[in-house]
């Protein structure tokens, strides 16, 4: 990978994924802080612009234009405040219902304010879902690049209103990171109510040490990331390293900054300031339908292999035998995606399988010779074909 100036990594990027954190956006969670989402939009109608003038101009035909996407919390936020209620509530359906009121004071929000600066906006609720059928992920995709190439802001949010725990996201920074991906942006800025990435917690350690650049992909970086840092958002520092290395894979690189700071995002983008920690990712990218298997957040099963396969998976990018299996665990269709792990129980790759969970039982440390005796026909020779297979980092 060529060595770039960290300024020039930020003045480069042309396609960005910005996502704002809830206690940024939702005063510490009392509601939308509508002074904050104003200085927000007009960051972004200035990076739409490129020159600056604010007057209208197409966003995406302007001389040194940006194509920004903007991943928001505070919703539930909203919701709560509108509704009178005191305290967050536990119960799932009333979070919905939080979230379904909350979701129509925050496009609202957006959509004045980024109207008035000559900006139009679009509502894009995502859920799981959406992304783990390749069908509605290139629906997504496709819907996304349209609006940018129209001159509109998307303003992207998880769909609260029907997920539950278990095919939600998570939190927003492994949204926007899956958004980057989507649509191959150039960078994912995180703003957050903290300054950047340490090397260890400086709560905790006044001798810490601000990490101004790394690369997304070092294993080192986990360890330095401590817990969740903000009472009112889900996400911490780790969910942030975690997000950035999610959208390596398409070649994104992340910084993670203080939106805080007056004109965080032009004093970043425009100016190239050291603000915050840039994590940069490989040159090269993962193709399409390699990354869609990357980002799979809930897998429906997974295969066990020996120390041999696991050997040929990683080191010399082979497909998966059959024979090289010990274990399924799971329920899965032939062409879901499942994860493939080592003797450790480790996810080393995942891929799409040519055969059911049911059929790979059987075929468990058999040769591909047997196949069609122990099923009744052959649909291919290899478990995960190399071809539909991506090895984990």
């Amino acid at each position: 990978m060529t060595h770039k100036q960290e300024s020039d990594w930020l003045r480069d990027a042309r396609r960005i994924v910005v996502k704002v954190g809830s206690s940024l956006v939702t005063n510490e969670g009392r509601g939308l802080d509508e002074a904050a989402i104003g200085q927000w939009c007009r960051q972004l109608a200035l990076l739409v612009h490129g020159d600056g003038s604010g007057d209208g101009a197409a966003a995406s035909g302007g001389s040194g234009g940006r194509e920004v996407l903007m991943v928001s919390s505070g919703a539930i936020a909203e919701g709560i405040k509108r509704l009178g209620w005191t305290k967050r509530p536990g119960l799932l359906n009333e979070l919905q219902a939080a979230a379904a009121v909350g979701q129509m004071g925050l496009a609202q929000m957006y959509e004045s304010k980024l109207r008035e600066h000559g900006l139009r906006s679009a509502q894009v609720l995502l859920t799981h879902a959406d992304l783990s059928n390749r069908e509605r992920y290139l629906n997504a995709r496709s819907t996304l690049l349209t609006l940018l190439r129209h001159g509109v802001v998307p303003v992207i949010n998880e769909n609260d209103t029907v997920v539950n725990e278990e095919i939600k996201f998570g939190d927003n920074d492994t949204l926007g990171a899956l958004v980057a991906n989507l649509v191959e942006a150039d960078l994912l800025v995180i703003l957050t109510d903290q300054q950047g990435l340490y090397d260890s917690d400086p709560r905790h350690n006044p001798q810490a040490r601000f990490v101004h650049e790394a690369r997304a992909l070092d294993p080192q970086l986990e360890k330095m990331a401590g817990g969740a840092g903000s009472s009112v958002g889900k996400g911490g520092m780790l969910t942030k390293i975690l997000a950035a290395r999610r959208a390596a894979g398409s070649g994104a690189c992340t910084v993670i900054a203080c939106g805080r700071e007056p004109d965080a995002l032009l004093r970043l983008l425009t100016r190239g300031e050291r603000i915050g920690t840039l994590l940069t990712a490989p040159h090269t990218r993962n193709q399409a339908r390699k990354q869609w298997m990357a980002d799979h957040l809930q897998l429906l099963g997974a295969l066990s292999v020996d120390d041999g396969a696991a050997a040929k998976l990683r080191g010399e990018g082979k497909s998966l035998l059959p024979i090289g299996m010990t274990a399924v665990r799971g329920a899965f269709a032939r062409g879901d995606v499942v994860a493939i792990c080592d003797a450790a129980g480790r996810e080393i790759a995942r891929g799409l399988a040519n055969y059911s969970s049911a059929e790979a039982r059987l075929l468990c440390r058999k040769p591909s010779s047997q196949i069609a005796a122990l099923l009744g026909y052959t649909a291919e020779l290899e478990m995960v074909h190399r071809d539909n297979l991506v090895l984990m980092q």
